[in-house]
């Protein structure tokens, strides 16, 4: 491990180099192109080589206790020692982590899908609420929600609904929601106050580019038709809702929220695209090793991944064994507790493949 955090910070070092070079300061796409690899590795070389510095002044603290001193100045400097050690250890532990290999869609936006499972309209209300889960989470992170797309059920709620979140690092936290989240709970419309047990299904995928998923001019099917939603006479009375049919996979995606047809087939087009590479992630790991497909979030639909009990106040995530009280607060957006646990989970993991 060290030997590559030597390497990491000979590269950032002649980055730098390269970057205050007569030759480069003309060049506006080199020096972006330098700049960037170089901000890829800051954070890594200022804690490696804080590392190196906290393991110098542990040494020379050391060595101190060869040397003449009262029994008060010995407690001192093995107090001070202590504390070296202390934060060695802390910085080794961070130093691992950081060089684990980082997911390359973890900075990229995500389009999520919300349909209701098992349940019927308790399910689609469900929906609702869970749409409702991660805006207000979005919210506090400063994301921005923007619906593409949506099915609303008779009794409220959405039998599905589609977004997009947009912000900083949205796949890395919200990749861990995929799967089958369970609520069990006694539905408004029920007059014996009978506990419902219902299911919602939902999808995080990180929003692809035109170069990563390649569709053929005749591997698509487009069509126009009016909106059935709310927005005005314009909206509901012009065809500018848009129904994109992938011919080669028979996925089919909509948009209905813009107001124009080029609007909402760019909007399809992104689903689109990010439901095909989201196919192709999928057949990845069914290619890899069992040991890879048993960390956290493998993002399988038909994982029951986590149970919302209101009768009994608690949120559970079955698959770290964490369970939750204050289950209001958790349903107004907190979820940094669920999230940070998951990650660290993941982590954990990851680092005891590295170890074997």
């Amino acid at each position: 491990m060290l030997d590559r955090l030597e390497q990491i910070e000979q590269r950032y070092h002649e980055l730098t180099e390269q970057m205050s070079a007569p030759q480069t300061a003309s060049d506006l796409k080199q020096l972006q192109a330098l700049a960037q690899e170089r901000a890829g590795f800051e954070e890594l070389v200022v804690k490696y080589r804080d590392y190196k510095a906290t393991v110098g002044s542990l040494e020379e603290t050391r060595a101190m206790l060869n040397d003449e001193m009262d029994e008060e100045m010995v407690v001192l400097v093995k107090q001070e020692i202590g504390s070296l050690e202390a934060k060695l250890e802390q910085l080794l532990a961070e130093l691992k982590l950081a060089l684990l290999p980082r997911d390359a869609h973890d900075e990229r936006d995500v389009i999520m899908e919300i349909r209701a499972g098992a349940g019927g309209d308790e399910a689609a209300l469900f929906v609702a609420e869970l749409f409702r889960m991660y805006s207000r989470h979005a919210q506090s992170k400063g994301w921005a929600v923007d619906i593409i797309d949506s099915n609303d059920s008779e009794q409220g709620g959405f039998k599905e609904i589609v977004f997009e979140v947009k912000g900083i690092g949205t796949f890395s936290r919200l990749k861990y929601e995929r799967g089958v989240h369970r609520v069990q709970r006694v539905p408004a419309t029920e007059s014996v106050g009978r506990i419902h047990t219902s299911t919602v299904t939902v999808a995080v995928m990180p929003e692809a580019s035109e170069v990563e998923v390649s569709i053929g001019p005749n591997d698509l099917k487009v069509d126009f038709y009016c909106s059935g939603g709310a927005g005005g006479q314009n909206v509901n009375k012009v065809a500018t809702a848009v129904r994109i049919t992938h011919l080669p996979t028979g996925i089919v995606s909509t948009c209905q929220d813009e107001r124009s047809q080029l609007q909402n087939r760019n909007r399809a087009m992104a689903v689109l695209r990010a439901r095909l590479l989201d196919i192709e992630q999928r057949k990845q790991e069914e290619e890899i090793t069992e040991q890879r497909r048993s960390q956290v979030g493998t993002g399988g639909r038909a994982e029951k991944i986590r149970t919302y009990n209101f009768p009994q106040d608690r949120v559970s995530d079955h698959r770290i064994g964490l369970t939750l009280r204050n289950l209001p607060r958790i349903m107004e957006g907190d979820l940094d507790r669920l999230i940070d646990t998951l990650t660290a989970d993941d982590q954990t993991k990851q680092l005891g493949k590295q170890l074997v």
